[in-house]
């Protein structure tokens, strides 16, 4: 049953919903699935997700969606609020045999209108590189060399078209060489064409160059660098080989992984409940937080980088704030875990001068939206212009929602009393500065196992900004490899890490040197060099699990019953919102004055 208002009954779904900036109305003719339309029978299988890419085609319909349901693939033309999608013709879709897909990224730094690379992991913990406009399938990895990879493509008879290619593929489950648990995340390393991080439910994560192999024995390796929690290692073999690295963290599953902004971290969520976020150049731990109650399923950047946003099975979305390494505000509104949660870099917003003061109606609030807003586009790049002698006030509002088990969406606002508390602090809330650059302190990058989280820091008065000094010296201090992330990548390319190793051998415990060459089968003796010194049941009521009372508790803007089955995707972009369920169901939500075409007849 649907409705467009604030229905009575609980199990109403929602096709539209209003907030300060307007009316937000769920699109049917944009709606994505199947192409019988049929809902998926989702019990047992692996969660429904959703990646786009933008070809940059010369049509102006660049656009591309590419979402798994079960053990199938879909990749379409994605028309968002302009055209109706046309279900019948995917431009490739594969059935796979033997395993599932679970998650999916392109790489968006070599997409063309006449090819796109696509990795996409599976149950089985293969991780296949395929390219969907070619509907070539160019590498395999993680899966033994002698294993049978059987590939059909059959064509519908019906149709000639190109539209109607349907591909079958059976990955054969046999032993897999690198790790035989479920990918649980997969993501092109920020600025790179060849390498990409892959996670998995067995919580280790692996780095790979596509333009390597994976060889066809265990791979065999050696101490990188550990500190609380965490390990990494380098394959050791005579020639370059995948993986490249492999990361250990936490216990448990490592649910999900997100770059920052820039590419130069790494934050990671875990079913251990901890989150941890490393420099991905150093490979050192930046800082870390614990959840309330459960694992960690999700986590985001906002669009400058200075908070990350989780979400998790205690039923709460927690803000954690990047430059002072602290827990500033959680928001409940969830009545189930939450699966996903992403910033809206579209309504996060600066206001300089006064902030406006709003009471009133949706329609009195438009005439208002003229004045000092920017869309986050450029939000990133007024914060950094601005400095610590600036006198004039800004207002901040980052937007950011999340979607649960629940069937809900809420949709949330972190603001500048939250950002900027005007009472004394409290001894667990934290202050931060919108108006430095994103780079840390210095000591926020301290070394591996000692985290500026772990200690309460004096409460600072809003007037105090971090000095630049102390910016500068940041990098110069943690870096085990100087430069941006381009060199860093070059380096892991070329796999000079034995290089990095030997510059901070000194600063390594010396249980490092026992470690040897450690083959994938000493798994035992792995987990013990990274199980971790913290006891998760003795963290709250400290600064990486504060109590309920101790942080400033959001309510959502807007929270609202959705779909029929537990959501698993959402996505913001300029003209719409994306949201997707476990049925199968791609949703487009049009943002206020962005529906350009009007609904078919009988789509409401």
């Amino acid at each position: 049953m649907a409705t467009e208002g604030g229905g009575k009954e609980m199990n109403e779904i929602k096709t539209q919903f209003t907030t300060r900036e307007g009316l937000y109305k769920l699109l049917p003719h944009s709606e994505y699935s199947r192409p019988n339309r049929v809902p998926f029978n989702s019990q047992g299988s692996n969660p429904v997700r959703v990646s786009f890419v933008n070809l940059n085609d010369q049509s102006g319909n660049g656009d591309r969606l590419c979402f798994n349901v079960g053990r199938e693939l879909y990749f379409y033309i994605y028309k968002g609020v302009r055209k109706a999608a046309d279900l019948s013709k995917p431009i490739d879709k594969r059935i796979y045999k033997g395993t599932q897909p679970t998650c999916h990224d392109f790489n968006h730094l070599t997409a063309t209108a006449e090819s796109v690379s696509l990795l996409v992991g599976f149950s089985a913990g293969q991780v296949q590189l395929i390219d969907p406009i070619k509907k070539e399938t160019s590498k395999l990895f993680n899966e033994e060399n002698s294993c049978q990879h059987l590939w059909k493509a059959d064509w519908n008879e019906d149709r000639q078209d190109e539209g109607s290619k349907t591909s079958e593929e059976a990955l054969v489950t046999v032993q897999r060489l690198i790790d035989k648990s479920r990918v649980t995340c997969v993501k092109w390393v920020p600025g790179s064409e060849s390498l990409f991080l892959v996670a998995h439910s067995s919580g280790n994560m692996y780095l790979y160059n596509v333009e390597h192999t994976c060889g066809t024995t265990a791979p065999h390796y050696q101490l990188l660098k550990q500190g609380e929690s965490f390990a990494v290692h380098t394959c050791k073999s005579k020639s370059t080989r995948n993986p490249l690295l492999k990361w250990t963290v936490g216990e448990g599953a490592l649910n999900e992984f997100a770059f920052s902004p820039d590419g130069k971290f790494l934050a990671c969520v875990s079913q251990d409940g901890f989150l941890r976020v490393f420099n991905f150049d150093s490979v050192e731990l930046h800082g870390t937080m614990k959840s309330y109650f459960g694992g960690l399923l999700c986590v985001c950047w906002s669009p400058d980088g200075k908070y990350i946003v989780t979400g998790g099975e205690d039923d709460l979305v927690t803000v954690w704030s990047f430059v002072d390494c602290r827990v500033i505000a959680r928001g409940h509104g969830h009545k189930s875990w939450v699966s996903v949660v992403a910033f809206d870099p579209y309504t996060t917003s600066v206001e300089e001068g006064d902030p406006m003061e709003f009471s009133g109606s949706d329609e009195d609030f438009q005439d208002l939206l003229h004045f000092g807003r920017d869309r986050a586009n450029s939000t990133q790049s007024r914060l950094s212009k601005r400095n610590s002698t600036d006198s004039r006030p800004v207002s901040v509002t980052y937007r950011f929602g999340s979607v649960g088990q629940d069937t809900q969406l809420c949709l949330w606002d972190l603001t500048e009393d939250i950002l900027f508390p005007h009472q004394p602090l409290s001894r667990a809330r934290t202050h931060t500065n919108v108006m430095n650059a994103t780079s840390p302190p210095a000591g926020s990058n301290g070394n591996s196992v000692t985290t500026p989280g772990n200690s309460v820091p004096p409460p600072l008065p809003r007037s105090n900004s971090l000095p630049h000094s102390a910016v500068s010296n940041a990098g110069s201090k943690s870096s085990v490899m100087d430069g941006a992330i381009a060199s860093g990548v070059s380096k892991f390319a070329t796999l000079s890490l034995h290089d990095r190793k030997e510059r901070h051998h000194e600063k390594d415990h010396k249980r490092n040197h026992s470690m040897g060459h450690i083959s994938s089968k000493s798994s035992d003796k792995l987990n013990l060099v990274t199980k971790t010194k913290t006891d998760p049941a003795k963290t709250l009521g400290t600064p990486l699990c504060p109590r309920m009372e101790d942080v400033p508790l959001l309510e959502p803007l807007i929270c609202k019953k959705i779909a029929h089955e537990r959501l698993t995707v959402l996505i913001f972009l300029e003209d719409c919102i994306v949201t997707a369920c476990q049925e199968g169901f791609i949703c487009t939500w049009g943002r206020p004055g962005k529906v350009v075409i009007s609904h078919p007849p009988g789509s409401i």
